[in-house]
């Protein structure tokens, strides 16, 4: 598990995003994505000691392609700049919350109307956890976009509206490079990631029963 030759990868290749450099680089490449499938099989074995769904769960399911899908965006780069895993015990294009950034995001209308309402009925619940400052203090905000109003459905006067006006329930902690190449960064991983887990099995569980 040799973080730095994933920096430097990454580094380089955000300097030379095309594909003439990344054809002649094909073999570092090769190198950064095993040395990435290593750390990803470190976390999940530890994670798995506190979350047993994903037990049995390989690296190698959880990674996404580094080849940017340039039909819809204004950025032509053929290449992403970083390299992304998603762990979820039901495979990274499921909507259940996963783990390395947790939530559900962009859910279709019926699952996110599902996902206010858990969170109104179970308003003390769901507060306790996002409230607790051992949660915020790696992820502060929940969801990424937001209504200006209240939902359909809901009041406006609402004490704790902020939390029904996400259009996604997902939480991120950033973290700078530094962090991963501190010696005991995979013990801060695993705090955070026990905090992420609260609030995906408060999400997971009404995921589970509106399938």
């Amino acid at each position: 598990m040799n973080i730095p030759v994933i920096f430097q990868f990454l580094k380089e290749l955000s300097a030379n995003n095309n594909r003439e450099w990344f054809n002649s680089h094909r073999e570092q490449y090769e190198v950064a994505r095993s040395e990435f499938e290593n750390l990803l099989t470190v976390i999940i074995s530890r994670i798995s000691l506190f979350d047993e769904s994903i037990r049995g769960i390989e690296a190698k399911d959880c990674t996404y392609r580094i080849y940017r899908d340039t039909r819809f965006s204004e950025d032509k780069t053929p290449y992403k700049t970083h390299l992304g895993g998603y762990i979820n015990a039901k495979g990274k294009k499921s909507d259940h919350c996963g783990l390395l950034a947790g939530g559900s995001y962009c859910p279709p209308p019926p699952l996110l109307r599902a996902l206010r309402q858990a969170v109104h009925d179970n308003i003390d619940e769901f507060r306790s956890i996002v409230e607790d400052p051992a949660f915020k203090q790696y992820f502060p905000v929940i969801g990424e976009n937001f209504l200006k109003t209240a939902p359909k459905g809901f009041p406006k006067d609402y004490p704790y509206l902020k939390y029904l006006q996400c259009k996604e329930y997902t939480v991120a902690c950033c973290q700078p490079d530094s962090f991963f190449l501190a010696p005991d960064f995979l013990d801060r991983t695993d705090d955070i990631f026990k905090q992420m887990k609260r609030f995906s099995d408060f999400v997971n569980y009404t995921i589970d029963d509106f399938e």
